[in-house]
Parts: C-alpha cells; sequence; structure tokens
C-alpha cells in the first residue's frame, strides 16, 4: 500500500489523477487474489476406514465441515482418466452417492492416493 502512494502522488502532480483510481484497484484484485488463494489451501480432507465403515470427513476453507459415512461393502472407488492416462478425479460412489475426493490434489496426488486408498479398501473387505 505504501509503495502505491509515491507513484499516486506523481501521477496526481502531473494531472494523470485517473491512474489512482485504477492503481487502487490493481492493488484491491491482488488483495482479493491473494486472500482467496490463502482460504483454498486452508481445505482438506481426512478419510478413515474401519473394517465395518468409512468416513470422509471435508473441510472447506472458511472451517466448514462435512461428515459422509459409508459402507466399505458398498462403496466403490471410481477414478476418471484423461487421454493421456492421467488421474483428473476420484469418487466414492454407492448406489444412491457420489462424493468427489481430493479435487484440490494435483494428477499425481490423485494417483498416488488412489492407489493406496484403493489398497485398503480392498483390505478391509477381506
Amino acid at each position: 500500500m505504501l509503495l502505491t502512494i509515491i507513484p499516486g502522488i506523481a501521477f496526481v502532480s502531473m494531472g494523470a489523477w485517473p491512474i489512482v483510481g485504477f492503481m487502487g484497484l490493481g492493488v484491491g484484485l491482488i488483495w482479493w487474489a491473494l486472500s482467496a488463494h490463502q482460504r483454498d489451501g486452508r481445505r482438506y480432507e481426512q478419510v478413515t476406514l474401519w473394517p465395518d465403515q468409512l468416513e470422509l470427513k471435508q473441510v472447506d476453507g472458511t472451517g466448514k465441515e462435512t461428515l459422509t459415512r459409508f459402507n466399505p461393502f458398498f462403496v466403490k472407488l471410481v477414478i476418471d482418466r484423461d487421454y493421456n492416462e492421467r488421474t483428473t478425479a476420484l469418487h466414492l460412489r454407492t448406489r444412491d452417492r457420489d462424493v468427489e475426493l481430493g479435487a484440490f490434489l494435483n494428477p499425481d496426488e490423485k494417483s498416488s492416493f488412489a492407489k493406496a486408498f484403493g489398497t485398503a479398501l480392498k483390505r478391509s473387505r477381506g
């Protein structure tokens, strides 16, 4: 903010006062983008698998929690892939529900999680 005052004074003294408004708009947009990025960085999901239950706790950037429970015998891990066989999305799917898992992960992280979680889900079924 302080760094915009000096150029702002210079532009006003030259008679180019409308530029000061655009500088303020630019600073406001940068502040908004950084705060949105920071808020999204606080998102997380916690997956807990027991022999008789699967819990998915999703927490968004504002702290709002959503808890979804599944029976591990009836849930299916669905992996969406693109034409290059990269993992694009993970879903926990039952007959009546479909919940996206790890939407904020990159394709490599999604693939790694799908491999580990798929193995754990198969082991829990016996």
